[in-house]
């Protein structure tokens, strides 16, 4: 490694000790220069266990007394009340990332807790703020220029992507995983348009209780876990959909009431016209020649009544994402009153659907290209249902990646100990500040092959040594296996180019801006926020303290 440039002196701790360095003594405590390293690793101490195919569970207790059992990084952020802002600012970006790719929760925040933790050996050893930003800058620009050349293998536009949505789909703990991607990819090959183009919003995920995994299949359009409210359970021809998300009937109860009612004839006359509003709103669906109501609210018995007279088949949705992929897919509007939409979703048919002891709805459309096709996962438990629907959202998120680059890159670890490779060749020649840099960027990028082989169980010590072995040799094809050190083009073990490069921009954009805080201040609660331990009535206040009113021209 090249010493420092003649106008500064080497730093001799540039890579200080390892990156989980303790206190000393049983009750020291280390002092940080970071202030946003400690929660940067509570945060991290939390996900570790989870990363990588061969991570554990967690069984989290929110704050609401709901039980999450996942293993999912996302997840279990999404589950965590946090209070140090640094912690929420990390999940954030974890979660802008599983958002835009599907996955890489993980991966944000075990790298930027690294980078930050070898961010702080590098302040103790003497550089500035402003010069290791600079320099952490030039090593993430250097990386995503590097990260192109790494890809060996490239989904073709004709090719049956089994082999790479297995790869990614398999960091979950899903039973059956074969079986599940041959259905996602089944599913995502069917809806794929003739230019290329693919909409992940057109491939919808059913889970429905009872059965096994196995009994899993692949439903004609777009598919609902409900079941009608109504005597009407389908619409055989020319279904027109409309979606409200709103209650089907009277407003709440629980509304503000602004008509004054001095007798019975007065509260007679009022439930009438209430009575004939209602009718007047579903007269103006059937007008419309709307016979298929979808809502997301509370549904009125009286009201459905009046639509099973008009033939109106109404449905009681069970989440709102369900009426954005409904709307998404039909091309309707979400309707916040009980009034017909401008323009309602078409589709050949609606009706019920039995598997087993599940009850699903089906939007189906008659043509050669079905807009829509929804992957009905079967299981016995809530729990692993969940799973299974994680799997898929990712294994369709990978699939749209894949649709706008085709490139992959060696996974399992292997990709990120060939940067740290290059970048500690380059580290080491580079002289002046931006060397040190380099290495601790490389130093933090081997934290993660050596969290995988912590979570097989390994050795990581000789998998470590191993693979530097390996890579040194010019083998970048080695990754961590379950039994150790592997070829991940003989396995199998992929990652998209498009998710790492934006894990990666999204560990550098939170990782440069924690390195600028100096100092977190939190401003005092206002008392008016703060509850009183010891509520006293306004009167009694008044009787045991009185004031006299000071005037306020004296102030």
């Amino acid at each position: 490694m090249a010493g420092g440039a003649t106008a500064a002196p080497p730093l001799p701790e540039r890579l200080g000790p390892g990156p989980r360095r303790r206190a000393r003594g049983p009750g020291a405590q280390e002092e940080h220069l970071l202030c946003s390293v400690p929660a940067a690793q509570t945060l991290a101490r939390v996900i570790r266990p989870c990363y990588g195919p061969h991570g554990r569970q967690k069984l989290l207790v929110t704050a609401r007394g709901t039980t999450v059992f996942t293993g999912s990084a996302a997840a279990i952020l999404r589950a965590l009340e946090l209070e140090h802002p640094a912690a929420r600012l990390l999940r954030e970006a974890a979660h802008t990332q599983a958002e835009s790719c599907g996955d890489g929760a993980a991966f944000v925040v075990l790298l930027a807790e690294a980078l930050l933790q070898q961010a702080e050996h590098l302040l103790r050893a003497g550089l500035p703020r402003s010069q290791l930003r600079e320099a952490y800058a030039a090593a993430t620009a250097e990386v995503l220029a590097l990260l192109p050349s790494l890809s060996i293998r490239s989904l073709g536009p004709l090719e049956d992507p089994f082999w790479a949505l297995y790869s990614v789909m398999n960091t979950h703990s899903a039973s059956q995983m074969d079986y599940l991607t041959k259905l996602v990819a089944h599913a995502c090959w069917a809806i794929k348009e003739l230019d290329g183009s693919f909409h992940r919003e057109r491939v919808g995920v059913c889970t429905l209780r009872g059965g096994r995994l196995e009994d899993s299949c692949l439903l004609p359009g777009m598919a609902l876990s409900a079941k009608p409210c109504g005597q009407v359970i389908s619409v055989l021809h020319g279904a027109r959909v409309a979606l409200f998300v709103c209650a089907f009937g009277p407003a709440s109860p629980n509304a503000p009431a602004t008509a004054r009612l001095s007798s019975s004839a007065d509260l007679t006359k009022f439930r009438k016209g209430s009575e004939q509003l209602i009718e007047k709103q579903v007269a103006q669906l059937v007008t419309a020649c709307i016979n298929v109501a979808v809502v997301w609210g509370n549904i009125d018995e009286n009201t459905l009544t009046l639509a099973d007279k008009y033939g109106i088949m109404v449905i009681q949705a069970r989440s709102r994402r369900d009426m954005v992929y409904l709307s998404e897919v039909l091309g309707t509007p979400l309707m916040p009153y009980l009034i017909p939409p401008l323009k309602p979703g078409k589709c050949q048919r609606v009706y019920q659907q039995d598997l087993g002891e599940g009850v699903a709805v089906v939007f189906e459309w008659e043509c050669p290209g079905t807009p829509a096709l929804t992957i009905a996962l079967r299981g016995a438990t809530a729990e692993g249902l969940k799973s299974a629907e994680q799997a898929a959202y990712h294994g369709i998120d990978a699939y749209f990646q894949l649709c706008q680059d085709p490139r992959l890159l060696p996974g399992a670890g292997a990709t990120e100990m060939a940067l740290a490779k290059i970048l500690s060749e380059k580290g080491s020649r580079l002289e002046g500040l931006n060397g040190p840099a380099f290495l601790a960027f490389a130093q933090a990028l081997q934290s993660l092959p050596e969290t995988l082989a912590e979570n097989a169980g390994l050795v990581v010590s000789e998998v470590m040594a191993e693979m530097k072995g390996a890579h040194q040799a010019g083998n970048l094809l080695v990754g961590v296996g379950v039994e150790g050190i592997i070829n991940v083009t003989q396995e199998g073990v992929w990652d998209t180019l498009v998710a790492k490069a934006q894990g990666l921009r999204a560990v550098a954009d939170v990782a440069l801006q924690l390195v600028n805080v100096d100092e977190i201040v939190v401003a005092k609660k206002s008392p008016m926020c703060q509850q009183d331990s010891n509520p006293v009535p306004k009167k009694a206040k008044e009787c045991l303290s009185p004031v006299k009113k000071s005037n306020p021209w004296n102030n």
